[in-house]
């Protein structure tokens, strides 16, 4: 596991720097760059896992190829975001060891031109696209591979995560522990607009997974249009109920950031008072106080996993093809483990 030290040796801060900038503390004053630099660093020590990244090097193909990398959220959202990080980092040093070039295209308002996406051998697209961002994309790439999204039918490459399946796992899992005053807090997918504020993946399945039950409380599943401090005001919100939840489930772990913040100020204690239990495994998660349990989604697998689909397409494969990627529950102090809890 990496350490903090290590991050601020690395970026040549102080462990106090790289711990409030991990937290997002808002009184913190530090440049945008050496924010970055921090985050960046963070992301790519913690995922010092070797790859094999021979294969389609010595079959000669990537190499010197020109690929955008389009995504949907501008650098400061995605600063603000450490999981995205995470699946640039993973395009761009997939890319680095193919010698290829990348080229970052942000489509976060009106499309940029189109010559930018035409002049590459091929796409890579993070996030959530629909509508006239969808056309706009599939128009204009010559070759079209999704990361960490798949839109609806079977035309495009795609690589994600089933978080659906992740929260199921979730659920069983902290059930079987014994909870069941189990509370959500997530966002609304914009997409689906204000009459299904509840189509958010890990939504839905939190909701058709309580009703299974028999445990389904709309009190305890609150969602709101996604800002920085959505995790606070929700957490505060429902554990100022008369009848709170033993344990919150957050959307991702930026959302846990904010609970937290809640929580202490309420002068509560994780996972005494409530536990915590989240999405993503950023880098900070660890570092947390206790740390926090949380589905790992692999970020950067991701990342290189959609460079590699792009390559076969450039190497002649017709019929699309989706990639799902495996998650895995990192239980630490914030939600007791499974088996110690089954021995209290």
């Amino acid at each position: 596991m990496v350490t903090i030290k290590e991050i601020a040796s690395a970026v040549g801060v102080s462990s106090a720097t790289v711990s409030r900038v991990l937290n997002y503390d808002p009184t913190l004053s530090i440049s945008t760059s050496k924010r970055q630099a921090i985050i960046e660093t963070a992301e790519a020590l913690n995922y010092a896992t070797p790859r094999n990244r021979s294969r389609a090097a010595a079959q000669g193909v990537g190499t010197g190829l020109k690929i955008a990398l389009v995504h949907f959220l501008d650098p400061a959202q995605e600063l603000a975001d450490p999981y995205y990080v995470g699946v640039r980092l993973g395009i761009e040093s997939r890319c680095q060891a193919l010698k290829s070039e990348v080229v970052k295209v942000f489509l976060t308002g009106s499309p940029p031109e189109a010559a930018m996406l035409e002049g590459a051998s091929g796409v890579v697209a993070v996030g959530h696209y629909y509508g006239d961002e969808l056309d706009w994309l599939r128009r204009h790439a010559r070759h079209l591979v999704f990361a960490d999204y798949a839109p609806i039918g079977d035309v495009d490459d795609a690589v994600l995560s089933d978080v659906s399946l992740a929260m199921s796992r979730l659920l069983t899992a902290i059930h079987g522990m014994g909870y069941r005053r189990i509370g959500f807090i997530g966002w609304i997918d914009a997409f689906y607009g204000p009459d299904n504020i509840h189509a958010e993946r890990r939504c839905r399945t939190y909701i058709d997974w309580m009703t299974k039950a028999g445990l389904y409380d709309p009190e305890l599943c609150m969602v709101e249009r996604m800002t920085p401090d959505s995790g606070y005001t929700l957490a505060k919100a429902m554990l100022s109920k008369p009848n709170p939840p033993k344990i919150l489930i957050t959307c991702n772990d930026n959302m846990a950031l904010g609970a937290y913040r809640a929580i202490h100020e309420m002068g509560l204690r994780i996972p005494q008072d409530v536990a915590v239990a989240s999405f993503n495994d950023i880098p900070v998660a660890q570092f947390l106080g206790p740390p926090l349990s949380t589905v790992k989604i692999p970020a950067e697998l991701i990342g290189e996993t959609a460079v590699d689909l792009l390559l076969e397409r450039l190497s002649g494969r017709e019929i699309a093809k989706k990639v799902v990627l495996g998650t895995e529950i990192i239980w630490r102090g914030s939600t007791p483990a499974p088996a110690a809890a089954a021995a209290e």
